[in-house]
């Protein structure tokens, strides 16, 4: 029999296991989510892969359809300048709706804090470095989650590994941490709980699912993909990106070189690319966002089994770990 793991996390969300999936754009809708949430962790459904708010009622109620299991929303202000007025907007709906929790990142959650507070909503942000933790702690948040820097997608400047980024959140902040990054199996989750983490929250592993709405042509470029198969491309105008090694990032490595401009490298990888790709399976001309955990991953599995194959090996870990232990 599985192993129970209570922890802070798993008491203030309500879920059975202290494993998160993070929102991932065009990929945490309804369906997706809620195959997360009926597996026992939990996943937060990105509003920004949505028009308007409306589109985000509709999606809650879908997902509400699916699972009675608790669900988060994540908010991301990213390109949003000035106030975040969509993204407010989108609040307002996670109020209204009775959303529990929520997962904040792209920017500081301050100007989201007055409403999501006044709505009864916990708020986790995710971040990248300890010192901008401990800004978020001060703001109100209710827990962090820590990117390492093997993390996929947007890693942040300070280039600091988990290993070493956790225990120094955990000696610093008196909120819960969720270690992101690196983690994809047994190991990697009963790492993270030693180091003093409350939770793992995880990408690229769930990226991979059976229930990803995505091409099976880009789901097995990444099962083929190897831990050393990931670049860091946007390095040159401060905020790099780790993706799968492809055509694309080559290019867009080829051109930083050069001292391209901003706009030069933005139009490079942007324009939605990344959606189509998903849709059309074109593994080589759009960046694909992956950690380097992404060398543990050998196939395609079921959310569930992803899941229940992370506690299994960690039960047998902790029973190897048992057994060191001199009386």
């Amino acid at each position: 029999m599985a192993k129970r793991y209570q922890t802070k996390i798993t008491e203030m969300l309500g879920i059975e296991y202290p494993i998160l999936a993070g929102g991932m754009q065009w990929i945490s809708r309804a369906a997706f989510v809620a195959s997360v949430c009926n597996a026992g962790g939990t996943a937060f459904m990105t509003a920004e892969s949505l028009a308007k708010p409306e589109d985000l009622k509709e999606e809650i109620k879908k997902i509400r359809d699916l699972t009675d299991k608790p669900f988060g929303i994540n908010l991301s202000m990213v390109p949003e300048f000035g106030e975040p007025k969509r993204t407010l907007q989108f609040c307002d709906v996670v109020c209204e709706a009775g959303i529990k929790f929520v997962e904040t990142a792209g920017r500081s959650p301050e100007p989201l804090m007055p409403v999501l507070k006044q709505g009864g909503v916990k708020v986790i942000h995710k971040l990248t470095s300890v010192r901008h933790a401990k800004r978020a702690e001060k703001l109100g948040v209710d827990a962090v989650t820590i990117l390492g820097y093997g993390s996929g997608g947007h890693i942040g400047t300070e280039n600091v590994v988990s290993f070493i980024q956790i225990p120094l959140a955990v000696r610093e902040l008196n909120i819960p941490i969720i270690a992101g990054g690196g983690i994809a199996s047994g190991a990697g989750f009963l790492g993270a709980l030693a180091m003093g983490a409350e939770a793992v929250l995880m990408g690229t592993a769930f990226f991979v699912s059976e229930e990803t709405a995505i091409h099976a042509g880009i789901k097995q470029k990444l099962v083929e993909t190897k831990a050393t198969d990931t670049l860091l491309l946007l390095n040159s105008i401060g905020n790099p990106i780790r993706v799968a090694r492809n055509r694309l990032a080559e290019e867009c490595l080829a051109l930083e070189s050069t001292g391209a401009s901003l706009e030069e490298v933005i139009n490079k990888v942007a324009g939605g690319k990344g959606k189509q790709a998903y849709m059309s399976g074109d593994a080589e001309s759009s960046p694909l966002a992956c950690g380097q955990t992404v060398g543990l991953v050998d196939e395609v599995k079921s959310v569930k089994r992803i899941i229940t194959d992370i506690i299994a090996e960690a039960d047998v870990l902790m029973d190897r770990l048992n057994s060191m232990i001199l009386a």
